[in-house]
């Protein structure tokens, strides 16, 4: 028998003749003869994956009559298929399953049969019947009429209330009061935060909590965020069953290379920008990463997507996330700790500043140095603060946020994606604080980027106390967040 799949299909989907064939036999049909010909329309486009098993053998089913769809059933032409088959009929789970789900249903498509693997992810899309299969045999049963199999469904809105509470806590965290209203400040806006400080200050123990502070994610960013997942593959979710019910918290390795970083590949897929979409991206130790993948970040922390083009393929990625760094102040780490001494030159200190370039610091709202809690202080002081009583003023200041882009007609969620030409409108300042941004702005001779940031902070910060104005202190706060000044990194 002659068996050719056309329609650009990669290697994956050329071996599913293979798979199909053996597939059908071992589920009790017998083996077609002469020559089949599978187009995958349209013929322009590159077919990757295995997802095209399963639709491929229902469809050789119906086309050489091994399978007769009763009226009951519906047509053919009503119902989608998503699934890899393994040799002995089973169907086994694919990557990208939502966005398959998604795409179906707007086009029309009544019911889609999965994987029974699948199936808590897809049963999360409304409008759409999602039938969890085991196997090929069973789809066919039930095609034909001859069992039922009942609709996967989940309700998204309760499973996301269910898993707003993080494990790790602010009330951990006892003294660096600076450092958590800073942080406050940063979730509060959405803004991007970097903390210096040696060796044991607390950086990484304050950044692993920041996810406990941010507001729980909404049905629909729960829906968008999952999506992603689900095309990348990544199943490791916070809710399981493929799931994303709560922000994303990624903090890729120093090594990570620049398309593990930004996304792409021969057939491109999102990297750890678009995985932290709605959520965080901390990336620790931050001149250990090359300064070639640092650089790419820059395009997707100012348009909140990235954009891959490659010869198979050009795809675009959402990337609306928060960044959160951390670095010591020299390569040994206690340039200046009081209690160490520092063993390095002020040439190996300059260079390794320098490893992180000025536009990628003018993108990073708030730089702030994080000074380690002495142990005998520490000792004596009580918990801190909770996430709960945090996140009530971050949720507070977001639905402030919402609230007044909602009635700009705007599409932005808060004040870090504030366009140019609208600071004006949002950030109205009154005589003393004018004065006092512009004093600030010529004294750390900063950018015009770093003067629409202050700007942004300023109004979270306003928003945190509930206030329509801008203040002078609030413009004083914003700039203490800009207090590593070019000389610092220069």
């Amino acid at each position: 028998m002659a068996f050719t799949i056309v329609g650009l299909p990669d290697q994956a989907v050329k071996e599913a003749k293979d798979r199909v064939i053996t597939a059908i036999s071992n589920s009790g049909f017998r083996r077609s003869e002469g020559c089949i010909t599978v187009n995958l329309a349209p013929a322009d486009v590159r077919k990757a994956g295995p997802t095209y098993d399963l639709p491929i053998a229902v469809s050789l089913l119906v086309a050489t009559d091994k399978l007769r769809i009763p009226e009951e059933r519906g047509q053919l032409c009503e119902y989608a298929f998503a699934g890899e088959l393994a040799l002995s009929g089973e169907v086994r789970r694919v990557a990208g399953i939502i966005a398959i789900a998604l795409e179906m249903r707007r086009i029309g498509i009544k019911a889609i049969f999965v994987p029974e693997g699948n199936a808590a992810e897809a049963a999360i899309v409304d409008g759409i019947d999602v039938y969890p299969v085991k196997s090929l045999r069973q789809a066919v049963d039930f095609l034909r009429g001859e069992i039922n199999i009942r609709p996967a469904r989940r309700d998204l809105a309760a499973l996301v209330c269910e898993n707003r509470d993080s494990g790790d806590d602010f009330a951990d965290v006892k003294g660096q009061d600076s450092a958590k209203r800073a942080i406050e400040v940063a979730v509060a806006g959405g803004h991007n935060l970097i903390m210096v400080g040696s060796p044991g200050s607390g950086k990484t123990m304050l950044a692993r909590r920041i996810p406990s502070i941010l507001p729980p994610l909404t049905v629909d960013e729960a829906l968008e965020v999952t999506r992603i997942h689900s095309i990348a593959g990544v199943q490791k979710a916070t809710g399981g069953d493929g799931l994303v019910l709560r922000r994303p918290f990624r903090a890729p390795h120093h090594t990570v290379s620049g398309i593990g970083l930004l996304g792409g590949g021969m057939h491109p897929v999102p990297g750890e920008v678009s995985l932290a979409h709605r959520g965080v991206l901390f990336l620790d130790e931050l001149p250990e990463f090359p300064r070639s993948v640092l650089e790419v970040m820059r395009q997707p922390l100012e348009d909140g997507q990235v954009s891959i083009s490659r010869a198979a393929a050009a795809r675009s990625f959402p990337s609306r996330f928060m960044l959160v760094a951390a670095m010591n102040p020299c390569p040994c780490g206690y340039a200046d700790d009081p209690k160490h001494q520092c063993r390095c030159s002020q040439r190996q200190i300059r260079n390794y500043r320098n490893r992180i370039s000025g536009p990628l610091l003018d993108r990073i709202d708030i730089q702030l140095e994080v000074a380690p809690v002495p142990t005998d202080i520490l000792m004596r002081l009580p918990c801190g603060e909770t996430s709960a009583a945090i996140r009530s003023r971050v949720v507070m200041a977001r639905e402030i946020q919402s609230r007044r882009f909602r009635e700009m007609g705007v599409s932005v969620r808060c004040n870090a994606e504030i366009p140019s030409r609208l600071l004006a409108d949002v950030c109205r300042l009154d005589s003393h604080a004018q004065e006092r941004l512009r004093s600030t702005i010529a004294d750390l001779d900063l950018s015009a980027r770093a003067y629409d940031r202050i700007l942004k902070v300023a109004r979270t910060i306003a928003d945190l106390r509930g206030s329509e104005g801008v203040s002078d202190k609030d413009v004083w706060e914003a700039s203490l967040y800009r207090a590593l000044d070019r000389s610092y990194w220069l």
